[in-house]
């Protein structure tokens, strides 16, 4: 086989990734000339990151869920819930901001534990206990608030959602120094850890990406990497909230990749059964997965409550559906054991890209939900189609 031909056949393989990338690169062009060039606007892709950082912060917790084949439909209520747990502790108990932010996230765990245990060990289907939830959890919001609204609250815990890091060049530098230092470590970081996986793959005979694409890869991701640096330098620097997801999307692809734990998610959403005889304690799993959902879920809703500096009875209507979207577009299998947790982020920039990029353009929302229940169903179907071509070549 030349060498030709074998990238062409692994290229044929990774279409559903290739796809995704091409996508986002496509949907960012359109919106540039569309708009003008106020997509890649210095401020608007400052913009773009903080009122896109809770969807994306669910999507990390929900590509798990989904690849253990569990659906979780209360994190918009959960979201709402912990937020208005959040406005009662800083304002009526007078909790130190810092407190409260740890004691919501020991909240959100609970949360977890209560839905967690009905599915783990009880049996109940995750479509159902989440759904009771998204009931239960609303009603507790509304409680908590007597449906009125809590504001304001601190600068402190107001810079968890909207803040900045310092800026080193004190306003008056070109660059925002500290952006820059912490993109080009990021991006050295990136190539260091590409280099090095494909490296331990070789050794082990597991390498089968073509050189040059590979190459091709690094190239691009660096690029993006030190672009995306270049128009936040430009602007206020380094939003607070992206260095919270950064250090997720690192931390849990890690534990998705190499742990133990998460090598059990993917197999028991590839085979529950299969992964119960090889000696997977599906149940102590799907537990823990869920306290993670709950964690995440509270951290989403502090980050959104911190961002409108306001607690709501109604916040986080629809995150469960954009957050589950953002999976499926991002590459997950519908029927769970396939996904990625930087593919949820790239679905969940996608979606936020899609809605940022339309609404300056002025289409209407019922437009809004129009296309992007069209870009859900065509991502959806172009895995069922990558399904049956596999299916059919192994015939």
């Amino acid at each position: 086989m030349t060498a030709v031909s074998s990238a062409l056949q692994y290229l044929t393989g990774q279409l559903r990734q290739i796809g995704l990338f091409i996508a986002l690169i496509v949907i960012i062009i359109f919106f540039q000339i569309t708009t003008n060039g106020i997509t890649l606007a210095p401020i608007n892709v400052s913009n773009l990151i903080v009122q896109n950082s809770y969807i994306l912060i669910l999507a990390v917790g929900m590509v798990m869920v989904i690849i253990a084949g569990h659906i979780d439909l209360s994190v918009g209520s959960v979201v709402a819930f912990v937020g208005a747990m959040s406005g009662v502790m800083i304002t009526q108990w007078h909790m130190p901001w810092w407190l409260a932010i740890i004691a919501c996230l020991v909240l959100g765990a609970v949360v977890g534990m209560w839905q967690g245990f009905w599915i783990a060990y009880f049996g109940i289907p995750s479509f159902i206990v989440t759904l009771a939830g998204m009931l239960t959890f609303r009603g507790l919001t509304q409680i908590a608030l007597q449906n009125q609204q809590i504001s304001p609250f601190p600068d402190e815990f107001r810079a968890l959602g909207s803040g900045f890091l310092p800026d080193l060049g004190g306003g008056t530098s070109f660059l925002e120094p500290l952006t820059v230092i912490l993109g080009v470590l990021a991006t050295a970081g990136m190539v260091y850890a590409d280099i090095k996986g494909r490296a331990t793959r070789k050794k082990h005979f597991l390498e089968d990406e073509p050189f040059s694409w590979f190459l091709l890869k690094l190239v691009f991701t660096s690029a993006l990497i030190l672009l995306v640096t270049f128009l936040l330098a430009s602007y206020r620097g380094t939003p607070i909230v992206l260095i919270v997801m950064g250090v997720l999307m690192v931390g849990y692809s890690a534990v998705m990749a190499n742990s133990v734990w998460g090598r059990h998610i993917y197999a028991i959403g590839g085979n529950a059964h299969a992964a119960e005889l090889s000696g997977v304690n599906t149940k102590r799993v799907n537990f823990t997965l869920f306290i993670n959902m709950g964690v995440l879920s509270a951290l989403a809703g502090l980050v959104f409550t911190a961002q409108l500096n306001l607690a709501n009875p109604k916040a986080g209507d629809g995150f469960e559906l954009d957050a589950i979207a953002a999976v499926f577009i991002g590459g997950a299998a519908v029927t769970g054991g396939i996904g990625t947790v930087v593919g949820a982020i790239i679905g969940g920039l996608i979606i936020g890209i899609l809605n940022n990029g339309m609404s300056i353009m002025g289409v209407g929302t019922e437009y809004q939900q129009l296309i992007k229940g069209l870009v859900l169903l065509a991502a959806v179907a172009f895995d069922v189609f990558n399904k049956r071509r596999a299916k059919a070549a192994t015939k």
